[in-house]
Protein backbone atom coordinates (compact mmCIF):
# COMPACT_ATOMS: atom_id res chain seq x y z
CA UNK A 1 0.00 0.00 0.00
CA UNK A 2 1.43 3.31 -0.85
CA UNK A 3 1.55 6.43 1.31
CA UNK A 4 0.52 9.89 -0.20
CA UNK A 5 2.81 12.03 1.59
CA UNK A 6 1.37 15.38 0.47
CA UNK A 7 -2.03 16.66 0.98
CA UNK A 8 -3.04 15.90 4.48
CA UNK A 9 -6.62 16.59 5.27
CA UNK A 10 -7.83 18.88 8.11
CA UNK A 11 -11.34 17.91 9.85
CA UNK A 12 -12.82 20.47 12.40
CA UNK A 13 -14.66 19.60 15.02
CA UNK A 14 -17.92 22.67 15.90
CA UNK A 15 -19.02 20.60 19.08
CA UNK A 16 -17.84 23.18 21.05
CA UNK A 17 -19.17 25.62 19.13
CA UNK A 18 -22.55 23.89 20.62
CA UNK A 19 -21.09 24.10 24.11
CA UNK A 20 -21.16 27.75 24.21
CA UNK A 21 -24.84 27.55 22.66
CA UNK A 22 -26.03 25.41 25.25
CA UNK A 23 -24.62 26.99 28.36
CA UNK A 24 -26.79 29.97 27.77
CA UNK A 25 -29.52 28.80 25.93
CA UNK A 26 -31.20 29.22 22.89
CA UNK A 27 -29.84 29.74 19.21
CA UNK A 28 -26.20 31.20 19.49
CA UNK A 29 -23.89 30.78 18.61
CA UNK A 30 -24.98 28.10 15.92
CA UNK A 31 -22.79 25.56 15.48
CA UNK A 32 -24.20 25.19 11.66
CA UNK A 33 -22.73 28.32 11.18
CA UNK A 34 -19.13 27.59 12.33
CA UNK A 35 -19.24 24.18 10.52
CA UNK A 36 -20.12 26.89 7.13
CA UNK A 37 -17.62 29.17 7.66
CA UNK A 38 -14.77 26.19 8.52
CA UNK A 39 -15.59 24.45 5.06
CA UNK A 40 -15.47 28.01 3.47
CA UNK A 41 -12.23 28.43 5.16
CA UNK A 42 -10.62 25.21 3.81
CA UNK A 43 -11.76 22.34 5.96
CA UNK A 44 -12.07 19.02 4.30
CA UNK A 45 -14.68 17.61 6.30
CA UNK A 46 -16.74 18.91 9.92
CA UNK A 47 -16.91 16.38 12.86
CA UNK A 48 -19.59 16.58 15.02
CA UNK A 49 -20.25 14.18 18.20
CA UNK A 50 -23.44 13.57 19.62
CA UNK A 51 -23.21 12.19 22.59
CA UNK A 52 -26.45 10.35 24.93
CA UNK A 53 -26.73 13.31 26.86
CA UNK A 54 -27.18 15.62 24.31
CA UNK A 55 -24.64 18.23 26.19
CA UNK A 56 -23.01 20.11 23.37
CA UNK A 57 -24.52 19.15 19.76
CA UNK A 58 -28.49 18.06 19.53
CA UNK A 59 -30.35 16.04 16.87
CA UNK A 60 -31.19 19.11 15.07
CA UNK A 61 -27.58 19.97 14.44
CA UNK A 62 -26.67 16.62 12.61
CA UNK A 63 -30.41 17.39 10.50
CA UNK A 64 -29.17 20.66 9.50
CA UNK A 65 -25.30 19.62 9.27
CA UNK A 66 -26.43 16.61 6.74
CA UNK A 67 -28.73 19.17 4.97
CA UNK A 68 -26.17 22.00 4.13
CA UNK A 69 -22.48 20.60 4.16
CA UNK A 70 -20.78 20.36 1.00
CA UNK A 71 -18.03 18.53 2.60
CA UNK A 72 -18.12 15.33 4.57
CA UNK A 73 -19.74 15.25 7.87
CA UNK A 74 -17.72 12.73 10.36
CA UNK A 75 -20.57 11.81 13.02
CA UNK A 76 -19.06 10.35 16.33
CA UNK A 77 -20.84 8.55 18.62
CA UNK A 78 -20.71 6.03 21.09
CA UNK A 79 -21.61 2.45 19.96
CA UNK A 80 -25.43 2.48 21.35
CA UNK A 81 -28.42 1.12 19.66
CA UNK A 82 -30.09 5.06 20.10
CA UNK A 83 -26.95 6.40 17.60
CA UNK A 84 -26.48 3.55 15.67
CA UNK A 85 -30.21 4.09 14.11
CA UNK A 86 -29.39 8.04 14.03
CA UNK A 87 -26.52 7.21 11.77
CA UNK A 88 -28.17 4.45 10.02
CA UNK A 89 -30.94 7.17 9.06
CA UNK A 90 -28.83 9.96 7.70
CA UNK A 91 -25.75 7.63 6.65
CA UNK A 92 -23.57 10.49 6.98
CA UNK A 93 -19.97 10.03 4.75
CA UNK A 94 -17.94 8.75 7.79
CA UNK A 95 -19.05 7.32 11.55
CA UNK A 96 -16.28 7.35 14.22
CA UNK A 97 -16.66 5.53 17.14
CA UNK A 98 -15.60 6.80 20.52
CA UNK A 99 -15.70 5.75 24.35
CA UNK A 100 -18.51 7.87 26.51
CA UNK A 101 -18.72 8.05 29.55
CA UNK A 102 -21.49 10.90 31.30
CA UNK A 103 -18.66 12.17 34.07
CA UNK A 104 -16.23 13.07 31.62
CA UNK A 105 -15.68 16.10 30.55
CA UNK A 106 -13.99 15.36 26.98
CA UNK A 107 -13.40 11.81 24.99
CA UNK A 108 -10.61 10.23 27.79
CA UNK A 109 -8.99 7.79 26.03
CA UNK A 110 -9.36 5.06 23.00
CA UNK A 111 -12.06 2.49 22.87
CA UNK A 112 -11.11 -0.79 23.71
CA UNK A 113 -11.53 -3.07 20.55
CA UNK A 114 -9.72 -5.84 22.19
CA UNK A 115 -12.39 -5.88 25.04
CA UNK A 116 -15.80 -5.20 22.61
CA UNK A 117 -14.39 -7.09 19.64
CA UNK A 118 -17.42 -9.54 19.22
CA UNK A 119 -20.01 -6.70 19.77
CA UNK A 120 -18.13 -4.13 17.89
CA UNK A 121 -17.79 -6.43 14.66
CA UNK A 122 -21.83 -7.02 14.72
CA UNK A 123 -22.60 -3.54 15.39
CA UNK A 124 -20.14 -1.61 12.22
CA UNK A 125 -21.83 -4.22 9.77
CA UNK A 126 -24.91 -2.17 9.18
CA UNK A 127 -22.91 1.14 9.09
CA UNK A 128 -20.82 -0.36 6.65
CA UNK A 129 -23.36 -1.69 4.39
CA UNK A 130 -25.29 1.77 4.32
CA UNK A 131 -22.18 2.97 3.06
CA UNK A 132 -20.77 5.06 5.93
CA UNK A 133 -17.01 4.74 6.35
CA UNK A 134 -16.15 3.34 9.89
CA UNK A 135 -13.78 4.77 11.95
CA UNK A 136 -12.44 3.35 15.73
CA UNK A 137 -11.00 6.09 17.94
CA UNK A 138 -7.88 4.19 19.84
CA UNK A 139 -4.85 4.84 21.36
CA UNK A 140 -1.32 3.86 19.65
CA UNK A 141 -1.39 0.32 20.57
CA UNK A 142 -0.54 -2.54 18.39
CA UNK A 143 -3.65 -4.85 20.14
CA UNK A 144 -6.17 -2.21 19.76
CA UNK A 145 -5.01 -2.24 16.10
CA UNK A 146 -5.43 -5.41 15.08
CA UNK A 147 -8.75 -5.64 16.60
CA UNK A 148 -10.14 -2.17 14.34
CA UNK A 149 -8.41 -4.54 11.48
CA UNK A 150 -10.20 -7.92 12.33
CA UNK A 151 -13.52 -6.29 13.16
CA UNK A 152 -13.66 -4.73 9.55
CA UNK A 153 -12.74 -1.02 10.42
CA UNK A 154 -11.88 0.91 7.33
CA UNK A 155 -9.94 3.36 9.62
CA UNK A 156 -8.61 4.40 12.98
CA UNK A 157 -7.88 7.63 14.87
CA UNK A 158 -5.39 7.46 17.14
CA UNK A 159 -5.89 9.36 20.31
CA UNK A 160 -3.15 12.04 20.93
CA UNK A 161 -4.12 13.13 24.04
CA UNK A 162 -1.41 11.97 25.94
CA UNK A 163 0.89 13.64 23.90
CA UNK A 164 -0.34 16.91 24.05
CA UNK A 165 -0.85 16.74 27.65
CA UNK A 166 2.43 15.60 28.14
CA UNK A 167 4.04 18.62 26.07
CA UNK A 168 1.86 21.26 28.12
CA UNK A 169 2.98 20.18 31.36
CA UNK A 170 6.40 20.08 30.34
CA UNK A 171 7.10 16.57 30.65
CA UNK A 172 9.55 16.17 27.47
CA UNK A 173 10.44 12.64 27.79
CA UNK A 174 6.69 11.65 28.10
CA UNK A 175 6.37 13.82 25.15
CA UNK A 176 8.92 12.15 23.19
CA UNK A 177 8.11 8.51 23.70
CA UNK A 178 4.26 8.70 23.07
CA UNK A 179 5.14 10.57 19.69
CA UNK A 180 7.35 7.52 19.34
CA UNK A 181 4.37 5.53 19.68
CA UNK A 182 2.45 7.43 17.73
CA UNK A 183 4.93 7.34 14.52
CA UNK A 184 5.43 3.35 14.83
CA UNK A 185 1.43 2.74 15.51
CA UNK A 186 0.58 4.46 12.31
CA UNK A 187 3.09 2.66 10.27
CA UNK A 188 1.62 -0.58 11.72
CA UNK A 189 -1.37 0.60 10.77
CA UNK A 190 -1.18 1.56 7.59
CA UNK A 191 0.72 -1.86 7.08
CA UNK A 192 -2.64 -3.47 7.59
CA UNK A 193 -4.36 -1.36 5.37
CA UNK A 194 -5.92 0.93 7.43
CA UNK A 195 -6.08 4.52 7.03
CA UNK A 196 -4.81 6.30 9.76
CA UNK A 197 -6.24 9.58 11.62
CA UNK A 198 -5.05 11.48 14.22
CA UNK A 199 -6.64 13.81 16.61
CA UNK A 200 -7.38 14.95 20.15
CA UNK A 201 -5.76 18.09 21.83
CA UNK A 202 -3.71 19.24 19.45
CA UNK A 203 -3.16 22.84 18.60
CA UNK A 204 -0.29 24.95 16.74
CA UNK A 205 2.60 24.12 19.17
CA UNK A 206 1.56 19.84 18.81
CA UNK A 207 0.40 19.62 15.29
CA UNK A 208 3.48 19.79 13.19
CA UNK A 209 5.37 16.42 14.68
CA UNK A 210 2.00 14.46 13.91
CA UNK A 211 1.05 16.47 10.60
CA UNK A 212 4.89 15.27 9.04
CA UNK A 213 4.19 11.43 9.80
CA UNK A 214 2.95 10.71 6.08
CA UNK A 215 0.40 7.26 6.92
CA UNK A 216 -1.54 10.01 9.44
CA UNK A 217 -4.13 10.83 5.95
CA UNK A 218 -6.59 13.05 8.63
CA UNK A 219 -6.18 15.34 11.90
CA UNK A 220 -9.14 15.98 13.59
CA UNK A 221 -9.69 19.65 15.21
CA UNK A 222 -12.06 21.55 17.37
CA UNK A 223 -11.61 22.79 20.93
CA UNK A 224 -8.49 24.46 20.53
CA UNK A 225 -9.83 26.05 17.20
CA UNK A 226 -12.93 27.01 18.44
CA UNK A 227 -11.08 28.76 21.26
CA UNK A 228 -7.91 30.33 19.19
CA UNK A 229 -11.55 31.83 17.08
CA UNK A 230 -12.25 33.71 20.18
CA UNK A 231 -9.05 36.13 19.26
CA UNK A 232 -8.18 35.82 15.44
CA UNK A 233 -11.63 34.29 14.17
CA UNK A 234 -12.23 31.23 12.75
CA UNK A 235 -11.30 31.77 8.80
CA UNK A 236 -7.90 32.89 10.56
CA UNK A 237 -7.19 30.14 13.30
CA UNK A 238 -8.17 27.64 10.55
CA UNK A 239 -5.62 28.86 7.53
CA UNK A 240 -2.52 29.09 10.14
CA UNK A 241 -3.47 25.56 11.74
CA UNK A 242 -3.50 24.74 7.56
CA UNK A 243 -0.46 26.26 7.05
CA UNK A 244 1.70 24.35 10.15
CA UNK A 245 0.06 21.45 8.13
CA UNK A 246 0.98 21.79 4.85
CA UNK A 247 4.41 22.87 6.02
CA UNK A 248 5.00 20.05 8.23
CA UNK A 249 4.07 17.64 4.89
CA UNK A 250 6.08 19.20 2.62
Amino acid sequence: MTNNAGHIRLGVNIDHVATLRNARGGGLPDPVRAALLAQEAGADGITAHLREDRRHIIDSDIDRLMETLTVPLNFEMAATDEMQKIALRHKPHAVCLVPEKREERTTEGGLDVVREENKLAHYIAPLREAGCRVSIFIAADARQIAAAHRIGAEVIELHTGAYCDADAEGRTDDRDRELEMIREMSAHAHSLGLEVHAGHGLNYDTVTPVAALPEVMELNIGHFLIGEAVFRGLGPALHEMRRLMDAARA
